[in-house]
């Protein structure tokens, strides 16, 4: 039953009715249940859904690395071979050889211990009758083949010793080193940045090319589905609701959870419209009710709905029903459903809302500056040994400038390690020397540390991840009414505020006396926003506010931001590495490199005019939720990585990594290498720090 009517070939492996089970406190979890598909050689099937849906699980029953204590059932035939069953010693003649994995984090998934060459040894030599020279040798031809530079100095070093984007690099040279049948890569561009997630996904279509392999591809990021999936499974509740090839899927979803992702991504190439957020939570798969999974958060919820759980079942026109490779979907409206995701002609979420982001409002000049930044610099001493003899510096952040307008939100974006965070840090810290920061007109460091204080209520942050931002012993009351209570507001004034700052985010005042614990990701960062606007501040800071969050949920927060963007005169500065986000949330951005802005501009100017090779390199990188569009692109690849801040640079810093740099003559090449670009635009407030911005390649491999 192969899902693709254009593929003849019989599956490389073939998924029946697989089903997955834990004991708990609370009873047996099914996390998988029933789950089907077939993949064939040579093809990538992308399993998507939101966290708990049973993506990965049922990736590692697949592989037969659960624990003892899950209770696995059903079929998984690979190559006609039967692997459930099979004991912990054959599955490992099977892993690694005929069926590979790739993690979600290879940090934790290399040993530290060894060098990143011993383990590619380790896995050659464990199926392979191959001698440790000549394994060492073929390592060294993988690390040379995933594109890590000077090979044979690398595969001496140790996992600690890479980046993220090698250490991933080195798990794609694992998992391809014995050509197996099938890879299964579990996330393998989450928590990487947009240029090195680029350069992970044109390797795995290389490393495919080369060995032939079908690849299960498990994400949760559809823009990266839509440029490397053949065909596309939706899970939820543990269950397949949705099954298609790509383009039938994304063209013309049946599935109201399907249409929900869909429409929960930002597109990095247009705003028009609000995202659509799906309402609640997934289900907890604790004796789960007779019923579709979905209906409690479904917008098109019938009585049938609830009467069972409906099974795949072919959609689509006449001549796409019949066969094995139909699109199928879980839905008893499925058919009502047209291709424009509506449903008796009005969209299935609702009408959307068109989005004002992205431009400066025709008064923002008139308004007062809230944060004024000039020369800002942060250096970190770098030591050795036990006497901690310096011997170098870390320029963190190298002489940034810019200022926020009351009502505008800047954003700041660039790869890790550019100084995004530091200069966050170092605007939220007060420890500059004079004449660096003004927030409200006023230099902190003028001030005593008691009016510094009191300057301080003036700006607010949002944190990344807000499970670790919270306090788990407070409640949601505490949370947000603790910095009223500093301010010295009576109980019931503060317990008035906090109602109302609670409803102004979404949550109900009612659950004011539970623990974070006890919220969804999304409620607890919209609880960490009510507490940000608590002091009534003139700056709130956000600093990655969406990376911990699934899609569904980072498009309620992002609408949610928006509103209160659109509701009030506070500015924002956010630091994000999703462009897709900032496009829809930004009215400035500032691209930053190596501690310096490479280009500052109105948002819309930046994404659709870039003027400086790393900002056309970042917007191409980023993937678009649509195979027609994304297969069309051809993303700018960057070669190696950022040099080190502790490096005396001379000239561009960008040039070692520069699409545009090979292009040119002679003469321009030095120019580049001796003379540092400065910020300029004349006539505009769209600047970038590049010699030759009119001979920029628009989308070309950089050489």
């Amino acid at each position: 039953m192969s899902i693709s009517t254009d593929r003849a070939t019989a599956p490389v492996l073939s998924v029946r009715d697989l089903r997955v089970s834990f004991g708990s406190e609370a009873g047996r979890v099914d996390a998988v249940r029933g789950l089907s598909f077939d993949v064939s050689a040579s093809s990538t099937l992308a399993v998507v859904g939101e966290s708990g849906s049973g993506k990965s699980v049922s990736a590692l029953a697949i592989l037969g690395l659960l624990p003892d204590s899950a209770v696995v059932s059903g079929s998984v035939a690979l190559d006609g071979r039967e692997l459930l069953g099979l004991d912990d010693k054959q599955m490992s003649t099977v892993r690694g050889r005929e069926i590979s994995m790739i993690f979600q984090d290879p940090l934790s998934s290399l040993t530290p211990v060894f060098t990143v060459g011993a383990q590619i040894v380790e896995a050659l030599t464990a199926h392979r009758d191959i001698g440790n020279k000549a394994a060492m040798a073929r390592a060294v031809e993988l690390l040379d083949l995933v594109g890590i530079p000077d090979p044979a100095r690398r595969v001496k070093a140790f996992p600690h010793e890479l980046s993220g984007g090698m250490r991933q690099r080195v798990m794609i040279a694992m998992a391809i080193a014995n050509e197996p049948a099938v890879i299964v890569a579990d996330e393998p561009t989450t928590a990487l940045d947009v240029t090195i997630q680029a350069q992970i996904m044109s390797l795995l279509r290389t490393a495919q090319a080369e060995t032939g392999a079908a690849i299960v591809l498990i994400t949760h990021d559809l823009g990266v589905v839509a440029g490397a999936a053949d065909d596309v499974v939706v899970m939820y509740g543990g269950r397949a609701v949705e099954r298609a090839a790509a383009e039938p899927l994304f063209d013309g979803p049946r599935m109201p959870y399907t249409i929900g992702l869909l429409g929960a991504v930002p597109r990095v190439d247009r705003i028009a419209q609000s995202l659509t957020p799906i309402p609640g939570t997934p289900p907890v798969l604790i004796d789960p009710p007779s019923a579709c999974q979905f209906a409690p958060r479904c917008p098109i919820v019938i009585d049938e709905c609830l009467q069972h759980e409906p099974e795949l079942t072919p959609v689509g026109r006449d001549d796409e029903v019949s066969g094995a490779g139909a699109h199928a979907a879980a839905c008893v409206r499925a058919t009502e459903i047209g291709d424009d995701a509506t449903i008796d002609g009005h969209p299935v979420y609702g009408e959307p809302v068109v989005g004002t982001r992205g431009a400066p409002t025709p008064d923002s000049e008139d308004r007062p500056v809230i944060l004024e930044v000039a020369g800002l610099r942060k250096e970190f001493p770098l030591t050795s040994g036990i006497m901690k003899r310096r011997v170098g510096t870390v320029r963190a952040v190298d002489g940034v400038s810019f200022d926020i307008r009351r009502g505008e939100t800047m954003a700041i974006v660039g790869e890790s390690g550019s100084g995004k965070s530091t200069t966050l840090l170092e605007v939220m810290d007060f420890g500059q020397p004079p004449g660096v920061v003004r927030l409200s007109g006023t230099d902190p460091a003028e001030l005593s540390r008691r009016r510094a204080r009191v300057l301080r209520r003036e700006m607010a942050i949002v944190f990344q991840d807000p499970s670790e931002a919270l306090d788990p012993r407070f409640t949601a009351f505490d949370v947000v009414g603790e910095p009223l209570r500093a301010l010295g507001l009576s109980k019931q004034d503060t317990e008035d505020r906090v109602g109302g700052l609670l409803r102004r985010v979404g949550l109900d005042p009612a659950h004011a006396d539970r623990y974070p614990s006890a919220f969804s990701g999304g409620q607890r960062q919209r609880l960490a926003i009510a507490r940000a606007l608590a002091t009534d501040p003139k700056l709130i800071i956000l600093d990655e506010p969406l990376s911990a969050l699934d899609v569904s949920v980072q498009a309620d927060v992002v609408n949610l931001i928006r509103r209160l963007q659109a509701d009030g005169d506070v500015a924002y500065l956010v630091v994000a590495h999703d462009l897709s986000v900032v496009r829809h949330m930004a009215d400035r951005v500032a691209v930053m490199y190596l501690g310096r802005f490479v280009e500052v501009g109105p948002t819309a100017a930046v994404f659709d005019e870039p003027r400086h090779p790393y900002t056309q390199a970042l917007l191409s990188a980023v993937p678009i939720p649509d195979p027609r569009a994304e297969r069309a692109r051809t993303p700018i690849l960057l070669r190696g990585e950022q040099p080190s801040p502790t490096a005396e640079i001379v000239g561009c810093a960008f040039a070692g990594r520069c699409p545009l740099y090979p292009t040119l003559g002679e003469s321009e090449q030095s120019r580049c290498r001796e003379q540092e670009p400065a910020l300029a635009g004349a006539g505009t407030d769209h600047r970038a720090a590049c010699h030759f911005t009119d001979r920029m390649p628009m989308s070309q491999e950089a050489p």
